[in-house]
């Protein structure tokens, strides 16, 4: 194998495959970068669960294919000066590295073993900005659950209807749902639960431009495509709950609140809450505003902030840590709370037309 390419891409693409090569794998091939040069370069990670491809331009001399050890491939692209790579590989597996005056040999492994990524049978394909994606994946995926053992919850469900796309996350004490709307698309009908860690590798790699993302969705797979890169992983297996049932149909109480002032009194009150000593957030939704009380074995904490709006002396309990979380996917400047109840959930639901989402974070009871 022999060919030469730009440094910047190389690495850019070696750093978004990285992402899916297992750092520690009985199987030693699945610790590297796969390299294969056709009629041009493709590298590939791959842990078994989910895979990330990127085409590289490159002057291909001489095909051929083999694993690279990933750190010290990496490490020496990125030192590299900014000129032309030249990469050649013997028929014994050793590399050599040249740019400028700059040379390196080590050796790789071969591909013969190294597992194929799994080719997507498409059922269904949808195309939308990046960072719509990457908004919907933002807004929801701090709410998955980290529960092994009820797998199908430790991913965010996908639905697509006509001209909207739906990302819901739950974890049994909060659920995050945003919902895209496009404008001038409409959707297939989909219904599938995509693992979290691979929507989180996705997330680094969407940019925040109109660019498309394409994602192809089989029976057990799904791909998205963007750009020069693709990333493929296996579906969650189960069925996902009915999360319509879990927001209550009346909410009597609509306070709004401005979402950095809210934010930052819930910060300061949290300050004395910690994995050690834990205790809810007690607060009190009365007229044009809230107060906010905690108290631990060793500290305690009062605060306030103004609201619009009555909540009729309404207490009620919750996580800070569900609480902050819930308010810094927000994406806008003001957020409608919505209340029934100290023993009912409390809604984040948006001030403006413009987004759709909701946030719930389930109550924590009071002595």
């Amino acid at each position: 194998m022999k060919f030469t390419c730009e440094k910047t891409p190389l690495f850019n693409a070696i750093s978004i495959v990285s992402r899916t090569v297992s750092p520690k794998s009985s199987l030693a091939f699945l610790e590297g970068i796969y390299l294969n040069a056709g009629e041009n370069l493709k590298l590939t990670g791959y842990n078994l669960e989910t895979g990330i491809t990127v085409q590289v331009d490159a002057n291909v001399k001489q095909g051929g294919e083999c694993v690279m050890p990933t750190r010290m491939f990496s490490d020496i692209i990125r030192k590299l000066p900014d000129e032309s790579v030249l990469i050649e590989v013997d028929d014994s597996y050793k590399v050599t590295i040249c740019a400028g005056v700059s040379k390196f040999q080590l050796m790789a492994t071969s591909a013969d073993e190294y597992p194929q990524l799994p080719k997507v049978e498409e059922e269904s394909a949808v195309r939308l900005p990046q960072k719509a994606l990457r908004e919907l994946i933002s807004g929801t995926i701090f709410a998955v659950s980290d529960d092994t053992a009820n797998a199908i919850y430790t991913g965010c469900l996908v639905e697509a209807a006509e001209n909207a796309i739906t990302m819901v996350a739950i974890d049994g004490y909060r659920m995050a749902r945003r919902t895209w709307h496009a404008e001038d698309s409409e959707f297939p009908p989909m219904h599938f639960v995509a693992p979290s860690a691979a929507l989180r590798e996705l997330e680094k790699i969407l940019s925040d431009t109109d660019d498309e993302v394409l994602f192809l969705l089989g029976r057990k797979h799904i791909s998205f495509s963007l750009g020069s890169a693709t990333l493929i992983c296996r579906l969650l297996d189960g069925k996902f709950v009915d999360w319509h049932r879990f927001i209550p149909e009346s909410t009597p109480i609509h306070l709004v609140a401005n979402l950095a002032e809210l934010t930052a009194t819930i910060e300061r009150v949290s300050l004395i809450v910690s994995e050690k000593y834990k205790s809810p957030v007690r607060c009190m939704f009365g007229k044009d505003g809230a107060q906010f009380r905690t108290v631990t074995t060793i500290a305690s904490a009062n605060d306030g902030c103004r609201l619009a709006g009555d909540g009729k002396d309404t207490e009620i309990g919750f996580s800070c840590r569900y609480m902050l979380e819930a308010l810094r996917a927000v994406p806008t400047d003001e957020v409608c709370i919505e209340l029934s109840g100290g023993l009912s959930p409390i809604l984040l639901t948006p001030t403006d037309d413009k987004y759709d989402f909701t946030y719930l974070i389930q109550p924590v009871r009071l002595n």
